[in-house]
């Protein structure tokens, strides 16, 4: 198992641990490295282990999933995290990336899906479920600055002959 991705998994939840530790021992090319159940946890999980990737919880009780993530980045800039979460919140979703995530799922994501996800944030790649990834887009577009006018900034607009000739020219003509 040289190959094989190592993961550290980190949730509150028990029972949650139990079942992606189940689902990930299904993959031939997936480990576990380790679990934790909150942030603190995480960050010293990660210092001895060393994992390929993260899959961590946003809301647990002490250090929360974004602030550990935070935290992960700053000692360890290279730290891959997949965001694996039940909220979908703005707040979270802006956050977690902000944070250095390169990965944010929703926890009703299938077995076969989280393992691809694992494997492309393995891979240097970033994945955000499709549902997510529409905010993600929509909040892109709301800061972006307006496409400017090509013709913007000149003291008096092109006239059309004007412009054909610039584009004659672009095109090598004399």
């Amino acid at each position: 198992m040289s190959d094989s991705i190592r993961i550290l998994l980190v949730d509150d939840q028990r029972l949650m641990r139990e079942g992606l530790r189940i689902l990930m021992e299904l993959e031939s090319d997936i480990e576990i490295a380790g679990e934790s159940e909150d942030g603190e946890g995480a960050l010293a999980a990660y210092a001895e282990l060393k994992p390929d990737v993260v899959l961590m919880d946003v809301r647990m009780p002490g250090m929360d999933g974004v602030e550990a993530t935070w935290r992960l980045h700053e000692r360890w800039p290279d730290a891959r995290v997949i965001i694996l979460t039940t909220f979908d919140d703005d707040e979270y979703v802006f956050e977690g990336l902000r944070a250095g995530a390169q990965g944010y799922l929703l926890k009703d994501v299938s077995g076969s899906d989280l393992a691809d996800a694992i494997r492309t944030v393995h891979a240097g790649g970033a994945l955000i479920q499709p549902s997510v990834a529409r905010k993600v887009v929509a909040e892109f577009a709301r800061l972006a600055p307006p496409a400017r006018d090509a013709g913007a900034g000149l003291a008096e607009p092109l006239s059309e002959r004007e412009t054909e000739i610039l584009r004659l020219l672009a095109e090598g003509l004399t």
